[in-house]
């Protein structure tokens, strides 16, 4: 009888020991041990301007009505990893659909301020919607509401090689003449963040 006993104790030991209690029987791992999969947190750069505010008027001298150079634009909270800067200018609301006016990339990393009418040195520019190469300011048709021109700067952890149309074979910046659509290509997954500046403007 005690040998009995003593044996139905080891067997309740066992099966206490293998999944009993608190343990896990599923074999699954507890929320500590699983990976964090939540995507990152987008950085966000912040883009303003001393000639005018987000949302407002750009002021005549940066459209086509006036001297039709680029705005001064200060950016704050690059990311750090960064490898250049691309900047857009594009129109929301032309008739035809969203309408460039202004691409530019490979600016230096380091770059926090581009002054008005700037051509940073080492920097490309490419085919805006007018078929020229680099910046056509706001020139919105007589009589329409105001217009809607989004700057937006990308900060990259790549330069942004490419050419026009990005052709197999051709060779990487083969001509200034790229366009947004390339530009987007080669930046797609290696865009650190982004801000924009809204300005409006009517004729």
């Amino acid at each position: 009888m005690r040998k009995s006993l003593v044996m139905a104790a080891v067997v309740l030991i066992a099966a206490t020991g293998c999944g009993g209690g608190t343990g896990d029987t599923t074999g699954a791992a507890s929320p500590t041990d699983k990976a964090d999969t939540r995507a990152p947190v987008a950085h966000h750069l912040t883009v303003t301007s001393p000639a005018y505010r987000d949302g407002g008027t750009v002021p005549r001298r940066f459209t086509c009505d006036g001297a039709d150079i680029s705005p001064p634009i200060d950016l704050a909270g690059v990311p750090a990893g960064t490898r250049s800067l691309a900047v857009t200018v594009r129109d929301l609301d032309a008739p035809g659909g969203t309408f460039t006016h202004w691409l530019i990339r490979d600016i230096a990393a380091n770059t926090r301020r581009l002054s008005a009418g700037a051509h940073p040195r080492g920097a490309v520019e490419g085919r805006n919607s007018f078929g020229r190469t680099g910046y056509s300011g706001p020139c919105p048709p007589h009589g329409d509401r105001p217009h809607r021109y989004v700057l937006t700067v990308y900060a990259t952890d790549r330069r942004p090689l490419l050419s026009p149309g990005t052709s197999p074979g051709a060779s990487p910046d083969a001509s200034s003449g790229a366009s947004l659509d390339d530009l987007r290509r080669v930046l797609s997954g290696h865009t650190l963040a982004t801000g924009t500046l809204t300005g409006r403007y009517g004729r």
